[in-house]
């Protein structure tokens, strides 16, 4: 025996609502609607190619805009001075392409330098765009400060500042 339900046999229709009578009620004046106005097929295309998230309702994405969305509030960060205690300098703001032999140039126009070092990524070898370089005396390095701070080289405006101590960086 089969059984026979009245009405429909649980399908919708192709253009019909979930809920009846939705159509017909008038909506509340001020009342938020329900669900976002759905995009044509040419507007989710040029949305594709502006860089538009689907839930933002075209608002494109910038590099702020990250965790589902939510715009992170912030600041480009000021580099921290640290003060020049020892030989060894800190470095920022480096130009990818620079290599040790270049930063050994530079800073030997200021004063003698043991040693320089530009910090890399483990797996590729690629600059982490900064550098540490080690000048012979504190006073070298002082000067090293006042003279190549802020200065241009290779395209970028160096930082440079005295690099933080182990029994420093252990502390923060």
């Amino acid at each position: 025996m089969t059984s026979h339900s009245s009405g429909r046999n649980g399908r919708r229709s192709r253009g019909g609502s979930r809920r009846r009578g939705d159509n017909n009620r008038p909506r509340q004046q001020g009342a938020p609607s329900r669900a976002p106005a759905r995009k044509s097929f040419w507007q989710k295309i040029t949305a594709l190619f502006t860089g538009e998230k689907p839930g933002l309702a075209g608002r494109p994405i910038s590099h702020a805009t990250r965790n589902n969305g939510f715009e992170a509030s912030r600041s480009p960060r000021k580099p921290e001075t640290v003060e020049v205690t020892s030989p060894r300098l800190y470095v920022g703001n480096l130009s990818f392409d620079a290599t040790e032999s270049d930063l050994f140039e530079l800073f030997n126009g200021v004063g003698a330098v043991q040693n320089a070092e530009v910090v890399t990524y483990k797996h590729n070898q690629r600059s982490k765009g900064f550098a540490f370089v080690q000048m012979l005396t504190v006073e070298e390095a002082k000067r090293a400060v006042q003279e190549l701070h802020d200065k241009e080289f290779l395209g970028r405006k160096l930082v440079v500042s005295g690099a933080k101590s182990s029994e420093h960086h252990s502390a923060n």
